[in-house]
Parts: structure tokens; sequence; C-alpha cells
């Protein structure tokens, strides 16, 4: 059955176009065919629904298409916002999932969410709770653990109500902020660009930025995602995420690997970043920065908590957002807290993102400078949490990904990725080292 946008969805597609400029988005109606199957308590359909519209539209105002009705496939939406379930190499599942530390841990006065997917993380985590974490867990008030476990270079979040939540200082900082933030530093002469032949520097990881460079890869940009030697990514979420894009290893720490990526910016089109605020600043990559050296460019940011407020430069992951902002304790029960169907804050930021970066396009295109995008976890949650209950699908059922479900040529056999919404297949799968170099198409 089709039917009209959800106006939730639609109130997000035009809290976009406000901020990035969008009288060109004007008289493109979106309609929907079936269900996400992202159905509870919050607005996740629309949430999601809003992001994708969101991301396609502005692709289609930066590239100047002709103006016409917009449909989407929601099983195609809810499908892609679950896809680091489905991805697939040589039919076996590789998505990175959760590791066993990464869940809710009773504490002594409530729940605490610990991030363990990564060793480094681990191993602060255990630093403050040993080999026994759920012992010594409830022996923890929860925000004293989540402090001390933070503290010692850990991922945690105390779980806290919706109302909590509100009361905290970052919590205050964040209701300041819009949505996403638009700005633009300097002025500089209008140039033509558009999304086929884009050049994208990706320097982002996990899902969030991932996903919107993902994005962009699908609109026809050339997409070089630089990871350092140290920390790498799951490797499975690299083939997630990276469907379409090209990566290479550069340690920033080194000047020849330095000079390298400082080449690949002047005839870079967009910057996507998602790295803890101010861990790019000592190598001169922070918005800031770029945009003074290099004033054609567009750099969007995504943080997880925020750039401003006491927790601006905490590490932070979706379900540690969940976790923090009443999320989880709206998701859950008297048994324990729970958590949205999909790590959907991740995705609906990307997609944002890269509606941000498709959108300011269209702002160099008329007007010319450099610009800048700020997006974070935080905000989309205060999004969601500020849209009310979720408005109902047609159908609740859980989708079946199959039918969007692409087999992509890769080195070593193929990738079965979920395809892009709304837009053709990526040409092949994440191009990995040591077969890339960096270096534009």
């Amino acid at each position: 059955m089709t039917r009209p946008l959800p106006p939730a969805a639609a109130r997000l597609v035009d809290e976009v176009a406000r901020a990035v400029g969008g009288g060109a988005w004007e008289d493109r109606p979106v309609t929907v065919d079936g269900g996400t199957g992202l159905a509870g308590p919050l607005a996740v359909p629309e949430l999601a629904l809003g992001a994708v519209a969101a991301q396609l539209i502005a692709a289609r105002s930066s590239a100047e298409t002709p103006r016409g009705a917009l449909r989407l496939d929601a099983g195609h939406v809810g499908a892609a916002f679950a896809s680091e379930r489905h991805v697939r190499f040589h039919g076996k599942h590789v998505g990175p999932g959760f590791a066993p530390l990464s869940r809710f841990w009773p504490t002594a006065d409530g729940w605490l969410r610990l991030h363990g997917n990564y060793p480094w993380h681990r191993a602060a985590a255990q630093a403050v709770l040993g080999d026994d974490v759920p012992a010594a867990a409830r022996e923890w008030p929860a925000e004293e653990l989540e402090t001390a476990v933070v503290a010692a270079g850990g991922a945690a979040a105390a779980v806290r109500s919706a109302a909590g939540w509100a009361a905290h200082p970052q919590a205050v900082a964040v209701a300041g902020l819009p949505l996403l933030g638009v700005d633009r530093p300097v002025a500089g002469p209008a140039r033509p660009v558009t999304p086929a032949g884009l050049r994208v520097l990706d320097l982002t990881r996990v899902i969030a930025g991932p996903v919107a460079t993902r994005a962009l890869a699908a609109q026809g940009a050339d997409v070089l995602r630089v990871d350092g030697p140290r920390r790498p990514d799951h490797p499975g979420g690299l083939l997630d995420t990276g469907a379409g894009k090209r990566h290479v290893v550069l340690d920033l720490a080194r000047r020849h690997d330095r000079r390298l990526v400082e080449e690949l910016l002047p005839q870079a089109d967009v910057v996507v970043q998602s790295y803890r605020q101010g861990a790019l600043d000592a190598f001169g990559l922070d918005p800031a920065a770029l945009i003074e050296r290099h004033r054609h460019l567009v750099v969007v940011r995504l943080s997880a908590w925020g750039l401003v407020g006491p927790w601006r430069q905490r590490r932070g992951f979706d379900s540690l957002v969940q976790a923090a902002t009443g999320i989880a304790d709206r998701y859950g029960d008297f048994r324990a807290p729970g958590a949205l169907p999909v790590q959907a804050l991740d995705h609906a930021t990307g997609y944002l993102a890269a509606a941000v970066a498709l959108g300011l396009l269209g702002r160099v295109r008329d007007e010319g400078g450099g610009w800048t995008g700020e997006l974070s976890l935080a905000q989309t949650a205060h999004w969601l949490l500020g849209s009310g209950d979720a408005g109902g699908e047609p159908d609740a059922a859980a989708v079946d990904p199959a039918p969007y479900l692409v087999d992509l040529p890769a080195a070593g056999g193929p990738v079965t990725v979920v395809g892009p919404p709304g837009a053709p297949p990526w040409p092949t799968a994440a191009r990995l080292p040591p077969d890339t170099r960096p270096v534009w198409c």
C-alpha cells in the first residue's frame, strides 16, 4: 500500500532542507510503500524514512535532476538500517555484532551499558572491573562506574531515564543545538559540483560516518577512506560500510603519510570525519583548519555527544547514547533496559550527514565558499525523543532482507550486502589494501 511520507519524517526532511538552504528541494513529494519493520515505542520508522528521503532528495537536487515524486520502499530502508546484520563473504556472515562485554550490566543502583567490541575498550573496562565483571559491577553505583571506565580509556554509559538525561549538563548542551549545524566560514567563487564524480576524503570509522560516505559512493562519488595502522576497524564492518569505496592505510603521525593526505585535499570536494573531537586537530584536519587551507571544501563532522558540553570529547557509540539519553529505559521493562531494533542513531545520522554534504554542494554551486556541517548521535537521539510516540506502520512485521541483497565483486570472492535504498548498487565491494593507493581515480 502506497502512502505519503509520515508527518514526523516529513518534518525531518523539512528540517534538513531549512538547514542547508534547500529551496531547490521544493515540489519533491515522497511516497512510501510497506513498512520498515522497525516499529516500537518511538518514531524509529519515521526517523529512518526521513533520513533516507532527505539524502535522496539532496542527491537529486545537487545533481539538478528533474523534479518529481520519490517513492521509498520502506522494507529496503529497514533492511539498510540493519545492514551490518546481513553482510556476507562467500555466503558466510561477517558482520561485527556485539562482543560479550558489550551489554547491560546490573549495578548497585541501576544499570550500565559497556562497549567492549574493541580490545582496547575491553582492556579499559577490565582494568576497572577485573575478570568477574558481573560481580564487580554490582558493587558500583552506575554513574560512578561510568566515570571510572571512561577515565580508564573505556566506553560506558549509565542507563538513565529521559527525565534523568534531560537534567544532565550534556543533555542541556545538546538541547541548545539544532538537529544539524551548517556554517560558511569562508567565501569563495561558485563552482559546479555534482554527486557523480565527487571526490570524498573519508576520515571516519565504526558506523555513522562510514554510512554517510557509503551513501555518497552510491551516488557516484569517488570515496577514499583513510585508516590508521593502529586500532583497526572490524573487517566485517569494513565490508558492510565500505561498499563502493577504496580504503588505504596511512599513519598521520608520519610526515610522509601526512603529506600524502595533504596532497589529496586540493582535489577533494568533501571531507567527512567521525573521530572523537580533538583527535584530528593535531594534524591540522579539524574543520576550521581544513577550510582555512582549502577554501573550496565541504567538511562534515559527526560525533557521539555533540561539539559542546562536558562530554564533547567523550568516546561514544550508538548503544551508549541510547543508554544515556533514556532510549534504553524506554525500550526496557521491569526486568532490564532494552534497545532500539537497529542501531538507528548511527544509520540515521549517517544518512543525514550525506544529505548535508550533498545539500551543501548546491550552496557551493550557487554561492561558492567553504562550508561545514556538524551532527551527532546525541542530537539525533534528542530529535527522536522529542518526536513523540511512533505513528505506526501498516505492517510491523520483520523485513525479509533477501529482495534487497546484492552480490558485489571483490578480491577473494563476492561480498553480499544490502543495496542502497533509492540508488543503483555500487559497482564493487570495498576495495582494501594492499590493492589500493592514496590517489584520486
